[in-house]
């Protein structure tokens, strides 16, 4: 099992594991050292500590040694000679005349490899300028075409909130951003605004949408609350199935004799002949109560004839 180290190269730059068995040096945080990369001889700055991996994935290069004086003086150096060789490329680009822009030059510590980062709308045929600065400079010479996101890592800027990008100052790599992100937020689908000084949308649209993921996530029930809920199911569906005791149904009681004196109260049931002489009663008080009205109502108290 190897231990390895983190180690990045550019600032908010990717970063890249190295084995760093057979060396007794303790590399922390922060410190520079020199690797041997892909590209060649390089400096880094140390940003994960060493711990143990057990299966890598892939042959990891090594690192050779802690940066010296000496090493940060020949990086000074390079500085100057890829300004040098910047120059000497935008002069061979406008002679060419090649719709490209040269956005970056970089050149290895050891000056073996300079490496130059254009962008262009389409593709480019650098073969005549590749010649042109390898009988220059002695040494390979390799070009790349970055996009325009890349280009405004490498150069900065500020955005729209005034702050600095944050491609420039966080983030390690560019996420797909897509218009229906803004159109979940509500946000005034204006590009002008949406957009940031690369031309493309702003990567912090998609931070909203990355907490709202997460949050979802966080509210979605572990494996054990749903091993909980479905045993309590399974014994709720058990219990409804298992057969039930019968109840037993009470006989009909008896029906109690009526004593003497509930048989006094009890109100006895209304005749034919009864209900006539109780309406000839109702007609008698009607007919009573409109002849008092009318004696009232007369000023000589006398009934009015009919």
């Amino acid at each position: 099992m190897p231990d390895i180290v983190g180690i990045r190269f550019k600032s908010c730059g990717k970063i890249y594991d190295f084995e760093v068995n057979g060396s007794g040096e303790e590399f922390k945080r922060g410190e520079c050292v020199i690797v041997e990369s892909d590209l060649g001889l390089s400096i880094g700055s140390v940003v994960t500590g060493r711990h143990t991996v057990e299966n890598p994935g892939k042959e990891l290069r090594r690192v050779l040694r802690k940066a010296t004086e000496e090493d940060f003086k020949r990086k000074q150096d390079n500085e100057s000679f890829e300004n040098e060789a910047r120059d000497y490329c935008l002069e061979r680009i406008l002679a060419r005349g090649l719709p490209m822009k040269l956005v970056s030059t970089e050149a290895t510590l050891d000056k073996k490899r300079i490496i130059f980062y254009f962008t262009a709308d389409g593709r480019i045929d650098f073969r005549e300028i590749v010649k042109d600065l390898a009988a220059k400079f002695k040494t390979r010479i390799e070009m790349r075409q970055i996009g325009v996101r890349d280009e405004a890592k490498i150069i900065g800027g500020f955005g729209m909130c005034g702050r600095e990008l944050c491609c420039k100052t966080f983030l390690t790599s560019f996420e797909p951003i897509s218009i229906k992100m803004a159109k979940q937020q509500e946000l005034v689908l204006n590009m002008s605004k949406l957009s940031g000084i690369c031309g493309r949308l702003m990567c912090c649209l998609g931070y909203e949408v990355a907490a709202e993921s997460d949050e979802e996530t966080s509210q979605t029930p572990s494996s054990e609350d749903i091993a909980v809920t479905a045993e309590k199911a399974v014994s709720t569906k058990a219990a409804e199935e298992r057969p039930q005791p019968e109840v037993p149904v009470p006989a009909p009681q008896s029906k109690e004799p009526i004593s003497s004196e509930a048989h006094q109260n009890a109100t006895p049931p209304r005749t034919e002949g009864a209900e006539q002489k109780q309406g000839q009663g109702n007609r008698k008080r009607k007919k009573w109560r409109w002849r008092k009205f009318q004696k009232n109502s007369n000023p000589g108290n006398k009934p009015e004839n009919k």
